[in-house]
């Protein structure tokens, strides 16, 4: 008859179980093992601690290898890292039965802020040296992540300014009806508690809104100041823009960073630049959305050689017969001329919305008599058109994707970039930094993008397909 299995908690051991076989041969924690120890920390910045005396310290190696294990299974502070060094018997294997606690594993993160990065190449160089990297076609890309302060103990200008307002008017009515009482029974007058209190708070408050005129924004926050608030999802959030490139061979994260900007316009090429530095050169075209246009960088790119596709969205004009990208500019003699043939003059110069640099304002100065005149412009004095110094730039991108190989190109950004986005965040899990400030939003950003290289890369080890360095 045969018994339910039961555990047996009297059992014992005639010998003890080797470490080697807590864990099957292709288990994450061994793929983990043998990134870690392919790495030279020294070489990557990582900073070494002697211990001449006392109890000897955990290696950079060991603590390493705990946090990748912890980026890679959603477990990403450090109390939650010791707490599973102790009750995950794959990260008590990966540590040969050592609990490195709390303490320990944040000053290892916190003292070696710098050389996480090299960590992230270090995994996409192992890809590329596999030749898994083409230098073909990427997509760059970015997204906001929160950042760790919170955002109702933050400033914003017009909240400020109508609480102070408000204020203004309840200890104006307060003060008054303290001085119709006239004091106390001794003669003597001094200000109820209540009144004391919102006198402190509207002290606290023009504090505030002076610390915005000196940073001369409309939102700041005093615990993370290079913070900014950003759209995010449905709301305006404190927030870091995280960027990321995309190889559409492999679909790893070849190049990433993290910025406070609040728009990728300035990020173009800085981007390619991250990719180019990581795998050694930069891919034949570059993918990137609407936010990424910009005619300064569209010119920059063109100096480096970089090849780029930029969604241009509307600004493309074609179903709008009268679009400014159908107005010619010659700018040799300066001439811009309408689709009719028209010429429009010069009429000034003024200042950019785009950027530091100037742009030449053309009018068109026959609009009384032409024929189309409502269907160019609505505009009482004649048709507009700005030409900027970077206007060939934005024309050239423009007709290089009236070519069907490079249109059909830019179709596949999406799917290149989004859905590692979507990994990211959903699962996992990772839609808020914990660390403050820009260093350290930078270090998990780069064991997030190198827990999702990892978790590609390792499908491939445990088929045999991939090697690492001296294993």
């Amino acid at each position: 008859m045969s018994r339910d299995i039961e555990a047996d908690y009297h059992q014992t051991f005639m010998f003890p179980p080797s470490l080697e076989d807590w864990v099957p041969s292709d288990h994450p924690a061994r793929f983990i093992r043998e990134f870690v120890d392919s790495l030279d920390l020294e070489s990557l910045g990582f900073r070494v601690r002697p211990s001449d005396e006392g109890r000897p310290a955990y290696s950079n190696s060991l603590l390493l290898k705990v946090w990748v294990y912890g980026y890679l299974n959603r477990i990403r502070s450090s109390r939650g890292l010791e707490r599973a060094c102790r009750e995950h018997i794959s990260l008590i294997w990966l540590t040969g039965n050592h609990y490195p606690d709390h303490n320990t594993l944040w000053r290892f993160l916190k003292e070696n802020r710098s050389s996480f990065k090299g960590v992230f190449r270090s995994c996409v160089r192992v890809a590329v040296e596999a030749k898994l990297v083409e230098l073909v076609l990427h997509a760059v890309d970015g997204t906001k992540v929160l950042s760790a302060c919170s955002g109702r103990t933050g400033f914003h200008r017009k909240d400020l300014e109508r609480r102070l307002k408000g204020l203004d008017e309840w200890l104006e009515s307060r003060v008054c009806e303290s001085e119709a009482d006239g004091g106390d029974e001794g003669g003597s007058y001094s200000l109820p508690e209540d009144v004391r209190d919102r006198e402190s708070l509207r002290g606290r408050i023009r504090d505030a809104l002076k610390r915005l005129d000196v940073v001369d924004r409309d939102h700041f926050h005093p615990l993370e100041e290079e913070s900014r608030v950003m759209k995010c999802g449905e709301g305006f959030r404190f927030a870091y823009n995280s960027q990321a490139v995309v190889d559409s061979k492999s679909g790893l994260i070849v190049g990433g960073e993290v910025v406070n900007a609040e728009n990728d316009s300035h990020m173009l090429t800085a981007m390619i630049g991250e990719a180019k530095e990581t795998v050694g050169g930069a891919a034949e075209d570059t993918l990137a959305d609407g936010g990424y246009l910009s005619g300064e960088e569209l010119s920059r790119s063109e100096d480096l050689s970089y090849g780029v596709l930029v969604n241009m969205g509307e600004d493309s004009g074609e179903d709008k017969p009268f679009h400014s990208s159908r107005f010619s500019y010659d700018e040799e003699s300066g001439r811009v001329l309408c689709p009719l043939g028209k010429e429009l003059r010069f009429e000034r110069k003024k200042g950019s919305r785009w950027g530091d640099y100037e742009v030449a304002v053309y009018r068109c100065k026959s609009y009384r008599d032409c024929p189309r005149r409502g269907e160019c412009s609505k505009d009482k004095r004649g048709r507009m058109i700005e030409i900027g110094p970077y206007h060939g730039a934005v024309s050239r991108q423009r007709e290089k994707q009236k070519m069907p190989e490079k249109s059909d190109l830019l179709k596949k950004r999406m799917g290149i970039i989004e859905r590692v986005f979507g990994h990211i965040k959903e699962v996992f899990g990772f839609r808020r930094f914990s660390l403050r400030g820009l260093s350290g939003a930078r270090v998990q950003w780069s064991l997030i993008c190198t827990a999702y290289n990892l978790s590609r890369l390792y499908l491939l080890w445990r088929g045999g397909r991939l090697v690492f360095r001296g294993s």
